[in-house]
């Protein structure tokens, strides 16, 4: 599990085909030293296994079903994500549950600068907006984010400072496509929202 308050920046060094797959080299994954084979690591909100650990750098594999339904297939040389470590036993929850499960993959529709700070308007994959409420929580590229509008196919966040320069987002452009995770709890309110309805669809059959 993760909260989406990114840890910092690393910058990807390799990028390997493997058939269908990608070995991903990452370096500069702040304290690499601590990080063994087996963690797990959220890299834009993704949660990858580390599979070697070498000389600073952590090297990640990414299977056909992670590069469809993410962005890490469009990453290249040089490209910078944003780094979460998973949690650990007492640590604090600064932002929201996240768990590393994309749920879908959005598109920037439209960036606002105000000053410092930056509003997006983010175009959504059909239904994925009924996860979400104003004021409620999702995670953009592995950032943990409070919604300020929703609409049927798109949703708007405000970015402040901080935000922009310490992760990834500050970078980010019209028609750059980034990785979403709803709430965990929007999924469990949705799923029982549609048992109901199909209980109510079947006694109204009888």
């Amino acid at each position: 599990m993760f909260t989406g308050l990114v840890g910092c920046i690393a910058d990807v060094k390799g990028i390997v085909p493997d058939g269908a797959a990608i070995r991903l080299e990452l370096t500069d994954v702040g304290p690499a030293h601590s990080v063994a084979v087996g963690d797990s690591i959220a890299i834009n909100g993704c949660c990858l296994t580390v599979v070697q650990v070498e000389q600073g750098s952590l090297f990640f594999e990414a299977g056909a079903e992670t590069l469809r339904r993410t962005t890490l297939g469009d990453l290249g040389t040089g490209d910078c994500v944003n780094i979460e470590m998973s949690l650990q036993a007492g640590d604090a929850l600064g932002g929201h549950l996240v768990s590393g499960h994309i749920d879908g993959v959005g598109t920037i529709d439209q960036r606002t600068d105000d000053a410092q700070w930056s509003t997006f308007w983010v175009r959504v994959p059909p239904g994925l907006t009924r996860q979400m409420a104003s004021k409620g929580s999702i995670a953009v590229d592995g950032v943990s984010l409070t919604l300020v509008d929703v609409e049927d196919e798109r949703f708007s966040v405000a970015l402040i400072p901080h935000t922009l320069q310490e992760t990834t987002l500050g970078k980010r452009q019209i028609g750059d496509r980034l990785n979403l995770e709803t709430d965990i709890l929007a999924k469990y309110v949705q799923r029982q929202m549609e048992c109901r309805g199909e209980e109510q669809a079947v006694r109204s059959k009888q």
